[in-house]
């Protein structure tokens, strides 16, 4: 949406197609390119289309869409291609390609300019942003007040590792403002970090004292240490002088928790 609003077709319609489950008929009626019904791309507004998650998209429908984008480039039909056109994916479409359950021409087709953006385990700094604007956001469409967290609430945020992504974490603060419920909201956050310290707890399939303090004593460390990287909005050097340890040391012990790739 940032990308539309900064653009020259900002004053244009902005279209969000969701692809996951789309169906032939579907993609032609939201996509219709002929001169009396014209749909997304065919219009002559000048705007944006988003194709949202497109690596979802059927086999079949992605021939399709190969078309219509192939017709209305030809200037066939006498539609005039004015439209901006992003896609979005969660996918690798590389890999996608490979297993040949993506099209590698319509990859081609859109792939003129790509952002990267890595996921949200390795941008940990943008958590505390995003929740406050979901928070904001879902407060807002509700109706409700802003559910006050408690800090503990907020650390299960920053410590999950979000395989989902920014998709998942709306998801959870929807849940959180819809209920109020932050036990509720956040129950399969809780559930998964106890699910991964439980397993690092046993050994054979046995239970051991031992290794059960093992695993408690690094969660209460790695929870320390990303409190202390919160509070320092992910400042290494600083977050190291605060634990009285050297950055070297931090930087191993974030190595040892899986974030040595957050990238800062």
């Amino acid at each position: 949406m940032q990308i539309h609003r900064t653009s020259a077709r900002r004053h244009g319609p902005f279209i969000k197609v969701r692809c996951s489950g789309l169906s032939l008929e579907e993609l032609d009626r939201l996509m219709q390119s002929g001169p009396e019904e014209r749909g997304a791309l065919g219009s002559n507004g000048y705007g944006t289309v988003l194709l949202d998650e497109i690596g979802e998209l059927e086999v079949a429908c992605q021939s399709r869409l190969l078309e219509i984008l192939s017709f209305l480039d030809s200037g066939g039909g006498g539609a005039r291609r004015s439209h901006g056109l992003i896609s979005t994916t969660c996918q690798n479409l590389e890999d996608e390609m490979k297993a040949g359950r993506f099209r590698d021409e319509l990859y081609y087709r859109i792939s003129g300019v790509c952002l990267r953006l890595p996921p949200l385990r390795q941008r940990r700094e943008d958590i505390p942003v995003l929740l406050e604007f979901f928070i904001s956001k879902y407060s807002g469409a509700f109706g409700h007040s802003k559910p006050q967290m408690s800090s503990d609430g907020r650390l299960q945020f920053q410590v999950y590792s979000w395989p989902g992504n920014v998709r998942e974490l709306e998801n959870t603060v929807r849940k959180l403002v819809a209920t109020g419920d932050e036990k509720m909201a956040l129950t399969d956050l809780t559930g998964s970090r106890l699910r991964e310290t439980s397993g690092a707890w046993t050994g054979n399939g046995e239970h051991s004292l031992k290794e059960a303090a093992k695993a408690a004593s690094r969660q209460a460390e790695r929870e320390l240490i990303l409190k202390v990287l919160t509070r320092t909005r992910w400042n290494r050097k600083r977050a190291a002088q605060e634990l009285q340890i050297s950055y070297k040391a931090l930087l191993y012990k974030l190595k040892q928790i899986g974030l040595e790739d957050n990238g800062r």
